[in-house]
């Protein structure tokens, strides 16, 4: 791998039938290009969940992927109604999920965890009313 390659994903608001498109993407360029099984795995989880929850919280928003030989930068941005409480979403189980995404069988309240478990680096930038930025890196070395 030589140079960096960047990739776009636009994300369309309750759309579960698209939903994990992008990552599935990513997944799919990155074995292509003989990155490890690991990394390549970790990044699938870690954009599959910020996917999931940019369809079912944010009204859709934006996924800039940038691919280096060090590393997988990942930037999901937003304009939902944003995080009241980053702390209280970081734990495992808590969930705002609606009933209805629920009976879909997401909103299990491990989107915002597992992308932290899978990610090298995460940072939530979020404004409540305004949208959340949500920025992840995943190291090949």
């Amino acid at each position: 791998m030589s140079d960096s390659i960047k990739l776009n994903y636009k994300i369309t608001d309750e759309d579960f039938t698209r939903a994990g498109e992008a990552s599935g993407d990513v997944k799919k360029r990155l074995r292509q290009m003989g990155c490890s099984p690991e990394v390549i795995r970790k990044v699938a989880i870690a954009m599959y969940e910020g996917e999931i929850n940019m369809v079912i919280h944010a009204e859709g928003g934006e996924i800039d992927v940038e691919i280096t030989p060090e590393e997988i930068d990942m930037v999901l941005k937003d304009k939902g109604p944003g995080i009241p409480d980053i702390e209280k979403a970081m734990q495992a189980g808590y969930s705002t999920a609606p009933d209805n995404v629920r009976a879909l069988g997401f909103g299990a309240g491990m989107g915002l965890p597992n992308m932290k478990k899978y990610s090298d680096e995460m940072h939530i930038d979020t404004v409540v009313g305004e949208g959340t930025t949500v920025s992840m890196k995943v190291y090949q070395q």
